[in-house]
């Protein structure tokens, strides 16, 4: 389990907001939050693009076989 923390909470505007500290930083600029109970959970959001969730995948390391080159057929255009 993470070690504990206390933090300062405060008004940001008509908001409350907390600072988290270095240690406890989320990855990424989003974040979802909930509350389960009296908990208030904030967990990293999932990327949102295609692009941003092919970035975060490992590359492959196998060889694919050729692809066989195939006749063309003829084809009239009317």
């Amino acid at each position: 389990m993470s070690p504990e923390r206390y933090v300062k909470l405060f008004k940001y505007g008509r908001n409350q907001a907390v600072r988290i500290p270095r240690k406890f930083e989320l990855p990424g600029e989003d974040a979802l939050m909930r509350k389960k109970g009296e908990r208030l959970i904030i967990e990293p959001a999932r990327p949102k693009s295609l692009l941003a969730v092919l970035a975060t995948l490992r590359p492959l390391d196998e060889e694919f076989p050729p692809i066989p080159e195939l006749p063309v057929d003829s084809v009239a255009l009317v």
